[in-house]
């Protein structure tokens, strides 16, 4: 039930205090501010710094995957090329071969990026429920 609820809604819930703060503890939040507030935002650049570079860990696998798939296009079309103007054939041959490896590594490569992408997906979708379960209370708490 709880997990339909949007996140906006929860935080709002969560924020309104519950009682009103007395001086002291006023006083401590804002003398305290400069240490936690940097900290907070330290933490929190750390964590998408993080989450930052595990996409572009994943924009650079469909990087190699294009490479090898244009490697592929290029070494037939050049091969066959080379071979139709009648020069050496064992170049054309092994530029064609060359095109075929790529096209086995860039169907390779397709299914590994598809996976790595997929499960980069799913891990981002647990962390977000397990952020969204951190302002959710439990039944048993008051």
């Amino acid at each position: 039930m709880s997990k339909e609820i949007p996140l906006a809604k929860i935080a709002k819930e969560r924020i309104k205090p519950k009682r009103r703060l007395k001086a002291w503890e006023i006083v401590l939040l804002s003398v305290g501010s400069p240490i936690w507030f940097s900290l907070g935002i330290a933490a929190a650049v750390v964590i998408l710094s993080l989450y930052v570079s595990l996409w572009a860990v994943i924009i650079s696998l469909w990087a190699v995957f294009v490479s090898f798939f244009a490697c592929f296009i290029g070494g037939i079309v050049s091969g066959t090329i080379y071979a139709f103007c009648g020069n050496i054939p064992p170049v054309s041959i092994a530029l064609i071969a060359c095109g075929i490896v790529f096209a086995g590594l860039s169907i390779f490569s397709f299914y590994g990026c598809k996976a790595a992408t997929k499960g980069i997906l799913i891990l981002t979708k647990k962390i977000a429920v397990w952020i969204k379960n951190c302002f959710i209370k439990k039944e048993g708490e008051s």
